[in-house]
């Protein structure tokens, strides 16, 4: 039988400590009133999920336009949960680590998993560096790409992590081949309840993760109940009945492999017609990470007679770059020009907003 969204696991803990659902109440109110500042957000967010109505308000990261605030079904999270907890093996009594803000949706879920699973969920400021006890062993564990790298030295005390967030650079992802951990990008919104697949990202000779092979370490595998298909512009649609009752029509542009495994190409936002050339921003900057030290990425400007052609932007007071640069890069990847901007402009989830910051580079109509 299927959890309810109003039922606390009797395996629960947090922070060592057992709370029933009565119990999280106060917690609940002690966190808002006393506790730090991530803790108000834990807060918050438990007063949310143990009132009386049946779904919650989630802002959206903000990554291709403003934050807005939507809907989503406590049971939606609940299933979310354990599709989570049965696809990573997760049992009660397993211990998981939480260093992600919870006014997001990604922090939001690790509580939820921990109630719904019967985790023992031990809480930390989320920072760039987790700093956690690291004599202790976790089953599970969240994280954005920058704090598994600050974490290399010490996250082989922890079974599983996903990562996401942003992207896994290539440079990071040589860093991770050889811990003992097992570590999985995921790919998620907040209308998908976070992450609906993720894909391996290290130790492929312990585990397989796509049937393609060589394409082990680019697809990603969808989580149980859920399906994939295209629209007519290639990108994913997500049938999962149990997070929506309505397919979700993505802008992401993926190469299907079956019903359940694709590889993530770009956004359809973002893609590039270069003289009849569909360019990927995405896979561009892929092969820029480990080259270019400030933060950049890829876009278009409009040329005569090819229509748009890429650029670079940096967020840097110089557009001076070695050649050397661009080396990987195939003739019509390559940025015809570089432009420099003091400071991207950002959602409040920290995500670069790509056309808000040309705008101010004049040039957007």
């Amino acid at each position: 039988m299927t959890p309810n969204y109003n039922k606390v696991h009797n395996r629960f803990k947090l922070n060592g400590v057992h709370y029933t659902y009565e119990d999280l109440m106060e917690v609940a109110y002690s966190f808002v009133k006393e506790g730090v500042p991530y803790e108000v957000s834990i807060g918050e967010f438990l007063l949310d999920w143990l009132d009386i109505n049946d779904s919650i308000i989630v802002n959206t990261s903000g990554s291709t336009g403003e934050p807005k605030p939507i809907s989503i079904s406590k049971q939606a999270m609940v299933n979310s949960a354990i599709a989570t907890g049965d696809f990573f093996n997760l049992e009660p009594g397993d211990r998981a680590l939480h260093c992600l803000p919870s006014n997001f949706i990604a922090g939001k879920m690790m509580l939820v998993r921990a109630m719904i699973l019967g985790l023992e969920l031990d809480l930390i400021e989320p920072n760039s560096q987790p700093n956690f006890n690291t004599k202790t062993s976790y089953n599970f564990c969240a994280m954005i790409p920058l704090q598994l790298q600050n974490s290399l030295n010490s996250c082989d005390r922890i079974k599983t992590v996903i990562v996401g967030g942003a992207s896994v650079s290539n440079s990071l992802k040589d860093k991770i081949q050889n811990l003992s951990s097992s570590i999985y990008e995921t790919y998620g919104m907040t209308e998908t309840v976070t992450h609906i697949a993720v894909k391996k990202i290290n130790n492929f000779n312990k585990e397989k993760g796509c049937h393609v092979e060589l394409a082990e370490a680019s697809c990603f595998q969808t989580l149980p109940n859920i399906s994939i298909s295209q629209d007519e512009r290639d990108c994913l649609i997500i049938d999962a009945p149990k997070l929506s009752k309505d397919k979700i029509i993505t802008n992401d542009i993926v190469k299907c492999l079956s019903e359940n495994e694709f590889e993530w190409l770009g956004r359809y936002d973002n893609v590039i017609n270069s003289g009849g050339l569909k360019l990927f921003p995405e896979k561009i900057e892929a092969k820029l990470q480990d080259k270019i030290k400030e933060r950049f990425y890829i876009a278009s400007s409009a040329h005569e007679s090819l229509g748009e052609q890429p650029i670079l932007v940096l967020e840097s007071d110089s557009t001076k770059l070695d050649e050397a640069v661009f080396s990987d890069l195939d003739k019509f990847e390559k940025p015809k020009e570089i432009y420099a901007i003091e400071r991207f402009i950002e959602a409040s989830s920290g995500k670069i907003q790509r056309k808000k910051t040309l705008e101010l580079l004049n040039l957007l109509a």
